[in-house]
């Protein structure tokens, strides 16, 4: 008889979408501190994985937008060390490719905040050139709405009230990886 193999559960991943919750559901302090707490466990030379996850999360906890940049760029560095393979145990079938629009939207938004308008053209570039990467659905089409209304902001047609972190035109709320 043929045994079908399971994925193991990923404890460490496992404990970044508890603290996930927590800052969804509004802790955002408390979040930052158990995001910090699970780095310092996990270190820079730990699973790209998990850094990559962690600290694109921790991004979104951060107060200044210098720390957030930081964070933004820790996670695309672990990205950039992340296989196929290891992503897979984790998300199936979703390839690293996928991340990048995110991760490349999330440093426009980051960069438009620290008013360094040349660097967001620069990841706002990469990201819609990583968008072919996105499945046909509502992630995928929150991201590429949420480019195109970056577009529109960086060249001086969409709202220039809107917070670049969020709202209607930054990164959609669910995150990948």
């Amino acid at each position: 008889m043929e045994r079908q193999e399971q994925a193991v559960p990923d404890a460490v991943m496992g404990r970044i979408g508890q603290v996930v919750m927590l800052h969804h559901a509004g802790d955002r302090e408390e979040a930052r501190l158990r995001f910090l707490q699970l780095w310092a466990e996990i270190g820079e030379d730990g699973d790209p994985l998990h850094r990559c996850t962690l600290a694109h999360y921790l991004a979104d906890t951060q107060d200044d937008p210098s720390d957030e940049l930081a964070w933004d760029l820790r996670a695309l560095t672990a990205a950039e060390e992340l296989s196929d393979d290891r992503l897979a145990t984790h998300h199936g079938t979703l390839a690293v490719r996928a991340l990048y629009p995110s991760l490349h939207l999330n440093l426009a938004a980051d960069y438009i905040k620290l008013g360094h308008r040349d660097a967001a053209r620069t990841h706002l570039r990469r990201a819609r050139g990583a968008a072919d990467a996105l499945a046909d659905d509502s992630y995928g089409d929150g991201v590429r709405a949420a480019i195109g209304r970056l577009e529109l902001r960086l060249a001086g047609t969409g709202p220039e009230s809107e917070p670049p972190g969020g709202g209607p035109w930054g990164p959609p709320h669910q995150h990948r990886p």
